[in-house]
């Protein structure tokens, strides 16, 4: 009786379909050859049928559940691995932005200060090995045969970062207001990126800009990011065959369960709002 129960449940529940479909046969068989031989009552027949297929429905059910569990898990994975692409996107694009700007400041002053020159490769040198640092760190991860770097990610507090870092161009100015510290890390990662790439747009795209403000509040709720300047916005690419930043961006806010709106402001300049729910998105 333990193997009449065992087999059934082990063919369903592991078993590949040619080998379930061959085992029942088999089962079938030879309960049909005990009803001849031994002439058991229709009760007994009945009741044997049904403890078979009971068995046959427990391994389907527990086969179920584990491909949609291990389904479940591709779909993190995959999330996961588009927000590191994300990650990596915005690293690049903000570290090689000022670079740019660095190099540029230090050919406009060379000519009247020769020392411009080399203060801009030393900072430019510095920028490109917090750059490769991150990719390195981001790449292992997307890559399945290296091991994870468990360190945690940026916070909303690593935006102090971001404020009066470049000698040239407009000033960032940085104002945290609300409790952050209790917030998840995903929702403070999400929170830093969006305004690290909103920072970066400013200094690609707003022309003779003087000042960036980014602006961070918390409630009991609700996170809400606001990064703006003061410059002449030049048109910011949107459409994904032109550039990834700003749908990025509302893609980020839209896996956390917020919103990321960004456009020019009524008299001048240009500013992102995002709003995203302090433990993320609803599961």
């Amino acid at each position: 009786m333990v193997f009449l129960l065992l087999l059934p449940y082990s063919l369903f529940r592991w078993g590949a379909g040619r080998e379930a479909v061959i085992g029942l046969a088999i089962i079938l068989g030879r309960a049909f050859l005990s009803a001849v031989v031994d002439h058991p009552g229709l009760g007994d027949l009945i009741g044997g049928l049904a403890i078979l297929f009971s068995a046959v429905a427990l391994g389907l059910a527990f086969r179920y559940r584990a491909r949609a569990r291990r389904r479940e898990l591709d779909h993190v994975k995959l999330l996961e691995r588009e927000q590191l692409a994300r990650d990596l996107h915005d690293t690049v694009a903000h570290h090689v932005s000022a670079m740019a700007i660095r190099a540029q400041a230090g050919i406009a002053t060379s000519a009247t200060r020769p020392s411009a020159a080399t203060e801009a490769l030393v900072l430019i040198e510095s920028e490109a090995s917090r750059a490769l640092a991150e990719m390195r760190a981001l790449v292992r991860v997307l890559r399945q045969d290296q091991p994870a770097d468990l360190a945690p990610g940026q916070r909303i507090a690593d935006l102090e970062r971001l404020a009066g870092r470049a000698r040239s161009g407009p000033s960032v100015d940085v104002e945290i207001h609300g409790d952050v510290d209790d917030l998840r890390p995903s929702v403070g990662t999400a929170i830093y990126r969006l305004a690290q790439e909103s920072v970066t747009n400013a200094l690609r795209h707003a022309r003779h800009a003087t000042r960036i403000e980014v602006r961070v509040s918390a409630d009991d709720t609700s996170v809400r990011l606001r990064v703006s300047d003061d410059g002449d916005p030049s048109p910011v690419p949107a459409a994904p065959s032109q550039g990834y930043g700003l749908i990025g961006m509302a893609e980020r806010a839209d896996l956390h369960g917020g919103t990321c709106e960004a456009g020019p402001n009524p008299d001048r300049g240009w500013t992102v709002t995002a709003v995203l729910p302090r433990k993320g998105a609803a599961t």
